[in-house]
This record gives structure tokens, C-alpha cells and sequence, in this order.
């Protein structure tokens, strides 16, 4: 008999258009696997997670910057067409952030953790962010909101140079803006006419301190808060590899056991009494070796699958176990346990998977499931042949207007972590940065 009531479907919600989106796939195939069915809406078209045979459904995603009523509305009409309760999981902020505040509107049409509906949208907001941490005794970095142009250029000068500068939600950057979520600013000028992008921006312009990246200090810790309040699903781990290097996301994840970090998130949880899936980013202070909260996802993170302990059990299956009132299985950690996302860190993919009981997984090929690793390489050549194509033809006029008023200090010539990618690919990974971020951009602070 299986765990799982498979009688209960799974909705996956994403409003990003990220294409690469491996969390997504990783959800599809942790539920598909134990039986669930799984819908997903989002914009799939270019995408290797339509080719999986664990998704029953694709269903046409609300626009982006989508009002809360154009939200519902969508997932009323995947309701009417799933025709019976559902859990549903946003895989971005966007999408956790309006779900929150929707939560009595979508019931009972859908299953989502009962907590405060306007947590998930403080959380993630990283204004609000700062905050919470005070109240948690949680370290986290000294945080500057500018009120002017003016206050911008003298926090730089109170806070030291270099700083990190952040929208609070970044969400709400429009696409084709030039503006990133995060950047390095060198100069208090630099923090002043960054100010003055705030309207465009969306959200209030944070300056913080500058924490340099280095190695063993960019942790994470992914789980699922239970009807309880217990941590479960979950772990701490550690980048190996970043895309961009020492700065991105995370290309190759470890599992590794770190009681200070978890000492941390049990601490914030009980404060917060949050439930639910989340993701956080830490960075430790070289200095002081605490470890930082930079970033509070209240959904899970791309790398989610990296904790999977010997029950199978992972933070999308311990959602779904616990909103159908299934006892959840107690399985055992597995330190050592490897994640690796092969378009941007396709050697490290190819070497030998780390001895130990915990193995290796890929992001996007599967043994089970091979149509979406064999779509990759065809999406994402097209990808990178677009974005050199771009480069070389130069910016759009508009583009170059807005790019004259930027003093944000833009991607080196050569991505970092360039180097991890066969001939094919390397070229693509300058052009592939345009959508991440470079080392200093994602640089975090102390």
C-alpha cells in the first residue's frame, strides 16, 4: 500500500519564465514517483520539464506581475478541470507570496498549510527580512533603507565600500530592465543613481554590508515545517560549485550536517510558527565565522532533491503527506549525498559520483524519466546561440538608453565558471550570464 493518498492530486505553480527551472522537474518526479498525479502550471514551451512522463498536465500560468485576482482566477480554472482537492505548491516567490495571501480564497479547492497569509510576503520580502531576524536573534546583515538619492550615497560612506545593494522585492523588477536583484556597488555615486531607479525597480532599494564569497561559506538549509511545527524533509548543505562561481545558484550542492545552522532555523521557525516548505540562504562570515540569513524562500529550492533521506521522503513529499493526513516516514539523513545541475556543471556531472551511501543526483537526467535530459542540450544550445546572437547585434536602442543610465558594474567578458563546460558550452556560459548574476552581483554581506 502506498504512502501516499494518490487520490489527492499535486498543482505546481510557477509565474517566473524561467525555463531551467530544475526545482520544477525535481517536484514532478519526487510526487510523480510515489503515484500522485501532477499539473503544472507555469509557461513549459521551452522548457525539458514538458517532456517529463510524470507530468499528467500542463495548464496555462497567469502573466507575469499578474494581479492576485488573475492569479485565483487561473487556479480556479486548473480546479475545474483537476475536479477534485488538490495540494498546491508554488515553486517562486512570486507565486508563494500570492498563494499566502489567497489561502482562504483557494480553499477547498486547494490544500496549503494553515499559518498567517501575509508570512510568506514578509518573509520574502528582504526589508521585512531584516527585521524578522532581530526579532529571532538570528545574525543577519546590517541593512540600510535609503530615503533619498542623498541618504544612498552616505550610507555607502557609513556602511563601507564595497556594498551589496538589493531590491526588497525582487519579484518586481520587470524583465528587460538591466536591473538585477542583487549587485555589488563601488562607489557612494554608484548607490545614488541606483537609488534613483527605485519607481522602475518596483520595491525600496536596501544597501548592505559586503561579505566576500570563499570556500565552505555559502550554506543552505532546505525543510518542511509539519502541522506541528517540526522540522522534517530537510537538511543543511553546502555549495561546491556556484553558476556563477562563488556567487549563483547552486550547480553542486553537498549534504552536510551543520547543528549551529540548525540550531538557527529551528530558532526562526518557532518565532515565525511558520509551516510549510521553505529554502534558506546563509552565508558564514569569515571574520566572525557566524553564519548570515540572506535570503528566506518560502517555497522549495531548485536544489530540494539534494535532501532525501533513506525513506524517500524530501520536502514535496512531506508537504503532500502532511496536508493528506499521512504519517510521515522516518528515514535516515544521508551525509555526503551530492546534487549536481549538468548545464552548469557538466564535468563535474561526468566524473565519478562520491563513495557513501548517499550517491549523486542530476538535475535534469533520470534513469526513469530520460526525455527531459535529452531535451536539455537542444534548449539550452538554442538558449546560449540566442543570447551570443543578442550580444553580438548589441542592445536595442531603448536598451542602450536605459544601459547609459546604469553605473551598476555590469558581467565580466568571461563568465565565471566558464571553465566547467565543454567547447560547446563555454562560449554559451558568457551569454549565459546576462541571466544570472556575476561573482561580485550575488556577492552576499556581513
Amino acid at each position: 500500500m502506498s504512502l501516499f493518498d494518490i487520490r489527492v492530486p499535486a498543482v505546481l505553480l510557477r509565474i517566473d519564465r524561467n525555463p531551467f527551472h530544475h526545482g520544477t522537474l525535481g517536484a514532478v518526479r519526487s510526487l510523480g514517483r510515489a503515484g500522485v498525479e501532477v499539473h503544472v502550471v507555469a509557461d513549459c514551451t521551452a522548457s525539458p520539464v514538458r517532456e517529463s512522463r510524470f507530468v499528467r498536465q500542463l495548464h496555462p500560468p497567469p502573466p507575469p506581475f499578474a494581479s492576485a485576482d488573475d492569479i485565483a482566477a487561473a487556479l480556479r480554472r486548473v480546479a475545474a478541470r483537476v475536479a477534485r482537492p488538490a495540494v498546491l505548491i508554488p515553486m517562486d516567490d512570486a507565486s508563494a507570496v500570492a498563494v499566502g495571501r489567497l489561502g482562504d480564497e483557494l480553499a477547498p479547492a486547494y490544500l496549503l498549510p494553515r499559518q498567517p497569509g501575509q508570512l510568506p510576503a514578509r518573509v520574502a520580502d528582504k526589508a521585512e527580512l531584516a527585521t524578522v531576524c532581530a526579532s529571532a536573534a538570528v545574525p543577519h546583515p546590517v541593512t540600510l533603507i535609503p530615503d533619498s538619492a542623498a541618504q544612498a550615497a552616505g550610507a555607502a560612506w557609513q556602511l563601507g565600500l564595497p556594498l551589496v545593494a538589493k531590491w526588497s522585492r525582487p519579484w518586481l523588477v520587470p524583465a528587460g530592465s538591466g536591473l538585477r536583484s542583487t549587485v555589488v556597488v563601488r562607489s557612494a555615486q554608484e548607490a545614488r543613481e541606483l537609488y534613483l531607479r527605485t519607481e522602475e525597480a518596483g520595491s525600496p532599494l536596501l544597501l548592505q554590508a559586503f561579505l566576500p564569497p570563499g570556500t565552505d561559506r555559502d550554506w543552505f538549509f532546505h525543510g518542511y515545517a509539519d502541522r506541528s511545527g517540526a522540522l522534517r524533509g530537510g537538511g543543511s548543505g553546502v555549495k561546491r560549485r556556484a553558476w556563477p562561481r562563488g556567487a549563483g545558484l547552486t550547480a553542486v550542492g553537498h549534504w552536510a550536517p551543520n547543528p549551529p545552522l540548525q540550531e538557527l532555523t529551528e530558532r526562526l521557525m518557532r518565532e515565525l510558527g511558520y509551516r510549510g516548505i521553505f529554502d534558506l540562504d546563509f552565508r558564514r562570515c569569515g571574520a566572525t565565522g557566524r553564519y548570515h540569513l540572506l535570503d528566506f524562500n518560502p517555497r522549495p529550492g531548485a536544489q530540494f532533491r539534494l535532501f532525501t533521506d533513506t525513506a524517500g521522503l524530501d520536502v514535496v513529499r512531506a508537504l503532500h503527506l502532511d496536508l493528506t493526513r499521512r504519517p510521515l516516514p522516518d528515514g535516515v539523513p544521508r551525509p555526503g549525498r551530492e546534487f549536481v545541475v549538468e548545464n552548469y556543471a557538466p564535468l563535474t556531472a561526468l566524473l565519478p559520483a562520491p563513495s557513501g551511501p548517499g550517491g549523486r543526483e542530476l538535475a535534469w537526467h533520470a534513469r526513469d524519466d530520460r526525455a527531459p535530459g535529452r531535451a536539455l542540450w537542444g534548449l539550452w544550445g538554442r538558449h546560449v546561440a540566442r543570447r551570443l546572437l543578442g550580444r553580438l547585434r548589441g542592445p536595442a536602442p531603448e536598451s542602450a538608453a536605459r544601459a547609459r543610465g546604469r553605473v551598476v558594474r555590469q558581467a565580466a567578458p568571461a563568465a565565471a565558471g566558464a571553465h566547467d563546460l565543454p567547447a560547446g558550452l563555454a562560449a554559451g556560459a558568457s551569454a549565459g550570464a546576462a541571466d544570472g548574476l556575476t561573482d561580485d552581483e550575488k556577492a552576499s554581506s556581513c
